[in-house]
């Protein structure tokens, strides 16, 4: 996956060639285009990458009949083609596209998340499904937004950057120290903030946890947030409906301090647990909209090499993962 992006990335000068001449044509016909472009991709590597997309599939969402497990797979591949089209070259007029663009439900949920705050702010938590730059483009242009971002890879920073320049505000956690990266997001949040985390990161150092049934290494930083500061969490998730068009969902406002009596490490994992819970309810429901069918194989941990419980660990993979969790 990260080849494919590498190639339309690295090059930026002819990147803004390429955006300058798609502009003079209609949004009608550039996503014909990346329609023909899907097919062309998904057929290209239907015996390598897609592959082991299908093979994951299977592995996680269990028994899926053919004619709907290539459904899926065909969709992921439409999904990647049109995100990077429309991060690459069209996100110089996202703004202008989103009440046309965007289906909206449950936005209501963002001002209930908001009240409930008494004043601080609240977190927003979501899979990365659909077009998550979107996304939180849009949040930014009614909250004001911060977000962790792993920029450091040479063909991600440049997304990232198209975004930087549009004011979507994120923090590096591959260049900003943790300590300073959780005392940042606190202090955001305290002052009435919205905090933007992607909770499926995956980095062998996160603590562990359960996702689909099986132990891997999750975030845990909307968790730690949400108990120590006693904010809300609104789950959201966002997909692609036709072309260009999305339709974003916002959940009712979710307490975690009200469930939980202390914010100590168990707690933090148990609240992980029910923010893992919703994910993966997400990618059950939208399985062509999840980015990580590629990878995920990586994720599962080996019960044999599983270290002993060690508290010092824990409270370090805390910050960690508080550092990982909001990218």
């Amino acid at each position: 996956m990260y080849e494919w992006i590498s190639k339309l990335t690295l090059n930026e000068r002819r990147l803004l060639r390429i955006e300058r001449v798609l502009r003079v044509f209609p949004i009608w016909m550039m996503s014909a285009a990346c329609c023909m472009l899907a097919f062309v991709l998904y057929r290209a590597f239907r015996k390598g990458f897609l592959k082991r997309v299908e093979h994951n599939l299977l592995d996680l969402l269990g028994a899926v009949p053919l004619t709907s497990l290539k459904a899926i797979s065909k969709h992921y591949v439409q999904n990647v083609v049109y995100t990077l089209y429309e991060i690459l070259f069209l996100s110089v007029r996202l703004k202008k596209l989103h009440a046309s663009h965007f289906d909206v439900q449950g936005e209501e949920h963002l001002q209930e998340a908001q009240r409930q705050a008494m004043g601080k702010g609240f977190i927003v938590y979501a899979p990365h499904v659909g077009n998550f730059f979107n996304y939180y483009l849009y949040l930014t242009q009614k909250f004001d937004c911060l977000t962790v971002a792993s920029a450091g890879s040479p063909e991600l920073k440049p997304l990232y950057m198209k975004f930087a320049a549009m004011g979507c505000n994120g923090l590096d956690y591959d260049s900003v120290p943790p300590l300073e990266l959780y005392r940042t997001l606190k202090k955001h949040v305290q002052s009435g903030g919205v905090i933007f985390i992607l909770g499926d990161f995956w980095r062998p150092t996160f603590p562990l946890s359960r996702l689909f049934g099986r132990l891997t290494r999750t975030p845990e930083g909307a968790a730690m947030l949400a108990l120590e500061h006693q904010v809300p969490v609104v789950p959201f998730y966002g997909y692609r409906v036709k072309g260009f068009k999305h339709r974003l969902v916002f959940s009712p406002p979710v307490n975690l301090h009200e469930q939980f009596e202390h914010s100590g490490r168990s707690e933090r994992a148990e609240a992980n647990l029910l923010l893992n819970a919703f994910m993966e309810r997400v990618i059950r429901d939208q399985p062509s909209a999840w980015f990580y069918w590629f990878n995920v194989h990586e994720r599962w941990e080996k019960i044999s090499t599983l270290a002993p419980d060690n508290t010092t660990n824990d409270v370090i993979g805390s910050i960690d993962l508080t550092t990982e969790a909001a990218g």
